[in-house]
């Protein structure tokens, strides 16, 4: 019996090593959190915010691309937006990217606000304005290129005049 004791504690520690060493590999490297996420801004541009851990200290480059839809529309002086067709929806990409310096391997920040997309040659006629109506990002793809790491955001949208 006093043989098998310090076999069993030897088992014991090495299976105690061995959970300690798997859990920390499972919690370690770079990592997006929950509060990573994109909106809308009031002017439509996707604002899209970053928490990212076990970046370790180096600095950290992201790219944000995101399929993107704009809805131009003309409003007259009573804030009606005519019967006519006077509106244009434009479709196309947006991206942009930016670098930040971790603080203790987390990254807390903001990506620049990118889109909306232009109207274009689109324009209204005279004693109407033109609004942006409603725009929609969709397959928001937001990427850790310094680590390889890609946090997919889905898709947001807003309305600001229904047309």
């Amino acid at each position: 019996m006093r043989k098998l004791l310090p076999l069993a504690a030897a088992a014991a520690v090495a299976v105690s090593l061995g959970a300690s060493s798997i859990s920390a590999s499972a919690t370690s490297g770079a990592h997006f959190f929950k509060g990573t996420g994109a909106t809308v801004s009031d002017n439509g541009a996707l604002l899209v915010t970053i928490d990212e851990a076990g970046v370790g200290q180096q600095q950290v480059n992201y790219t944000l691309t995101a399929s993107a839809s704009a809805t131009w529309a003309c409003i007259n002086g009573g804030g009606n937006h005519p019967k006519a067709a006077n509106k244009e929806t434009v479709t196309g990409q947006v991206s942009s990217a930016a670098s930040f310096t971790p603080i203790n391997g987390r990254v807390m920040a903001t990506m620049p606000p990118t889109g909306p997309l232009s109207p274009g040659s689109f324009t209204c006629p005279s004693g109407q304005t033109l609004v942006l109506a409603a725009v929609s990002y969709t397959s928001i793809v937001l990427t850790d290129t310094t680590n390889g790491v890609t946090d997919n955001l889905g898709s947001v949208s807003r309305t600001f005049f229904n047309v």
